[in-house]
């Protein structure tokens, strides 16, 4: 029998469909054996799809998934239905207040946020890599969600797993690059092996929701970089040398 899909939850989006999936599960094998959602990772098409649909029927059965092309960007879209593959924006956030629709990012080893305001009925996800992160991809969700009718000190919202500190070394340069450019970010890096850091992404982007007004955020401290049997891990991968990796997937929708 099938390994079950595991969906993480958050405790903060309690009675909002959402989860934040990994690899357990799936009908992928191979070097990205389980529920690789990764159309760019070497998998057949058909098992791609097929763990998508896993993993939406694992969160909100029968909703229509909706995805964007992934840019480590700032920008975020509203959605009102999924778009065809090929027409997909590229954009690193989504928010909606439509039901029947699933958002879904993809990551592997980015953060994952999961936002909501209940109020408004006004959901919203995440994909927060350093780029994204600095760049301001949380700000740029809740203006969304804002423009939809939430407001800030109703949302909630959830850092799903991602790379932890312990995980992430950075160089030197890496840094002094964010020294320069992020007010206060310097606290997020802590002191590792001669001219390298240790970078919380995970506290971050948890300082940066909060920071923006949100009412309740939670972080999940997963760490996807050595749990090779729960996550994907870019990282992890290029540490083996192997030629490609699977992604995992966070969803959020409105029933």
């Amino acid at each position: 029998m099938a390994e079950p899909v595991a969906v993480h939850r958050a405790d903060a989006l309690a009675g909002i469909p959402h989860g934040f999936l990994g690899r357990r599960g799936g009908v992928s094998t191979g070097l990205v054996a389980g529920l690789n959602v990764g159309l760019g990772a070497g998998d057949a098409d058909g098992a791609v799809q097929q763990n998508r649909a896993l993993a939406v029927e694992a969160v909100l059965p029968g909703a229509r998934l909706a995805t964007v092309y992934q840019v480590h960007s700032a920008a975020c879209v509203p959605v009102v239905a999924p778009w065809p593959n090929a027409d997909r924006p590229h954009a690193d956030a989504l928010v909606t207040d439509r039901p029947g629709l699933v958002l879904g990012i993809v990551t592997a080893d980015c953060a994952p946020v999961l936002l909501a305001d209940r109020v408004a009925g006004v959901v919203g996800a995440a994909h927060a890599g350093w780029k994204g992160a600095v760049g301001g991809v949380t700000d740029s969700t809740i203006a969304a969600m804002e423009v939809l009718g939430a407001r800030r000190d109703r949302i909630v919202a959830a850092v799903g797993p991602c790379i932890a500190q312990a995980s992430y070394e950075v160089d030197d340069g890496f840094y002094q690059r964010f020294a320069a450019k992020a007010d206060g970010i310097v606290r997020f890096f802590a002191p590792g092996r001669a001219g390298h850091w240790q970078f919380d992404l995970e506290g971050y982007v948890a300082a940066r929701l909060e920071s923006a007004g949100c009412a309740k955020v939670e972080r999940l401290g997963l760490d996807t970089y050595p749990d090779a049997a729960g996550f994907y891990s870019f990282r992890r991968a290029t540490h083996r040398a192997e030629p490609n990796y699977g992604r995992q997937i966070s969803l959020i929708g409105l029933p």
